[in-house]
């Protein structure tokens, strides 16, 4: 079973170098990636991985404005009623000094996790493929799971 990823630059953002790095990175390491580009809405993102029944959300900013960019983000996800894992990465508030408190913000918002500009895609991936579980086999997940 593949995996399927949504991936995008929210808000106004028109930084497109970093998602197409990520997008083939994703495809390489086997994930089925819907990319929607730049200037993404936050409706769009929630819109494709309900369309897709999507596993995990990707949220890319790098003009330093995704603290307004993504606020209430995770609400329209359980609106939707959407159980996704929720990535975001970048330059993601002008003048960040202090990552870990960038990182404490956006966790607080609801991100599983969060990645600063200089983050290597692999990185990413592996953390992806962790927190999917898609590191075991699928008998080993179900053994998991009917035990639980």
């Amino acid at each position: 079973m593949t995996e399927t990823v949504i991936l995008g630059v929210i808000g106004s953002d028109a930084h497109v170098v970093g998602i197409t790095i990520l997008e083939q990175a994703l495809e390489a390491a086997g994930f089925d990636v819907v990319n929607l580009g730049v200037q993404t809405s936050q409706d769009e993102f929630v819109d494709a991985a309900s369309a897709t029944d999507a596993e995990a959300v990707l949220v890319s900013s790098l003009y330093g404005h995704a603290k307004q960019d993504c606020e209430g983000f995770h609400r329209r996800l359980a609106e939707a009623d959407l159980d996704v894992t929720t990535y975001i990465g970048g330059n993601l508030a002008v003048g960040q000094d202090d990552f870990g408190e960038t990182r404490q913000f956006f966790r607080e918002l609801g991100f599983d996790r969060v990645f600063d500009s200089e983050t290597d895609p692999a990185e990413a991936i592996e953390a992806l493929k962790a927190d999917l579980d898609l590191h075991s086999t699928e008998t080993e997940r179900e053994s998991r799971s009917v035990s639980a």
